[in-house]
């Protein structure tokens, strides 16, 4: 009889072993979705502007890129590139779309970030310079003493200003350039507080059919004609310490550039979910284009740009802030 309890007691013994040891198999996923693919960091707080520069990053998260490679990505809204910095570098974003200006003049400064993945490329009137449809500035040269509106300083929209100044004889000293996040610079100028805006899409659109805005100049042309606009970036230390997080956030972006370029129905889907714009406006924006890859060649001409406008002091090598391979 105390036989039989012995051995009762060792299989009730082993069978709560074999029970407990398939529930922590079971749990152990759902720790980390990550584990699986061997991610180092499973989940992370990428920044974003709420324009179409973006939208691969919300095509990732609503198509699953993301979940694919094992990440939950949660977007959080920025101003910019150049205001996402010093959230990317205290580690309160993991990742953020920036602007290339804004890149290389933090490189130019000893920044150690890198750009991990191409954004947005402008094509026509994707960037505008606007202004109400009663203003008295008829023509760019009008602008001279009066206050535009950029999203931040020293940054994209500045450049592509003061490069339209230049075909009608202006510097960026003759203009006054104020702060103003996109959504808020259609009132802003609508109520005297500024006399024109360098905006993108969608709000040139916004704009135009609400408050009636009229475009002054298309500031992608010329010498600005079909320039790099935006990427992903992210620090030297962040790109160091988690590789294989990295490269799971390019694979899923990249997949998502890829939706984003050969199917316009996926962006206008998707902008209303972001953006606060409806489906038949998004239906009707101008769009630029989603390249694929990181190009030195493209990218090099926005630094070769800012070389010549002088908001750099000496050449970049653009390669030198690249943590991807470079496209053609």
């Amino acid at each position: 009889m105390t036989r039989t309890l012995r051995v009762r007691a060792l299989v009730l013994g082993v069978a709560a072993a074999l029970s407990l040891a398939a529930c922590s198999g079971s749990k152990e996923p759902s720790n980390s979705s990550a584990n699986s693919n061997g991610l180092e960091k499973s989940t992370i707080k990428v920044g974003a502007l709420p324009i179409p520069d973006s939208v691969a990053l919300y095509l990732a998260n609503a198509k699953g890129y993301f979940k694919e490679e094992g990440l939950t990505v949660q977007p959080v809204v920025i101003q910019g590139g150049a205001a996402a910095l010093p959230q990317v570098k205290s580690g309160a974003l993991d990742i953020s779309q920036t602007n290339y200006v804004s890149t290389f003049l933090a490189a130019s400064t000893g920044e150690k970030i890198k750009l991990i993945a191409d954004a947005y490329q402008a094509g026509p009137n994707t960037f505008n310079i606007m202004v109400p449809k009663d203003s008295p500035i008829k023509t760019v040269a009008d602008l001279k003493g009066k206050t535009v509106l950029v999203n931040t300083l020293r940054n994209i929209a500045t450049l592509a200003v003061t490069a339209t100044l230049k075909t009608a004889g202006l510097t960026e000293k003759d203009v006054k350039f104020a702060e103003k996040p996109f959504p808020e610079m259609g009132n802003a100028v609508a109520t005297g507080q500024a006399d024109a805006c360098w905006i993108t899409e969608p709000f040139i659109t916004a704009n135009q059919s609400k408050l009636g805005f009229r475009k002054l100049a298309d500031t992608m042309t010329g010498q600005t004609e079909d320039l790099p606009i935006a990427g992903w970036m992210a620090t030297d230390e962040w790109s160091q310490k988690y590789p294989k997080t990295l490269a799971a956030f390019q694979r899923a972006i990249a997949k998502a550039q890829a939706l984003a370029a050969s199917d316009r129905k996926s962006i206008e889907a998707i902008l209303p979910t972001y953006t606060k714009i409806d489906a038949q406006t998004a239906s009707v924006i101008t769009l630029g284009t989603y390249p694929n890859a990181l190009s030195v060649n493209r990218l090099q001409k926005v630094a070769d740009l800012m070389l010549e406008y002088k908001y750099i002091q000496s050449p970049i090598d653009v390669k030198s802030v690249i943590s991807a391979p470079a496209g053609g």
